[in-house]
């Protein structure tokens, strides 16, 4: 399953996109970030590096 971001939760630090190994995650308009979802390998790497733990499994 894909992980998804709580963005409510979101700080914009950018953390998880700089650890996903496939560039899935991008920023919307206020610096959030939005997992692709078809994209997803689903390797757990951006919810461990999240600092703000707001990345789980869908």
């Amino acid at each position: 399953m894909p992980r998804r971001i709580d963005i409510l939760d979101c700080v914009g630090c950018g953390t998880c996109d700089r650890v996903c190994i496939v560039g899935c995650i991008t920023k919307d308009e206020n610096k959030k970030r939005i997992i692709n979802e078809d994209a997803c390998v689903d390797c757990g790497a951006c919810q461990l590096a999240c600092p703000k733990k707001c990345i789980y499994e869908k």
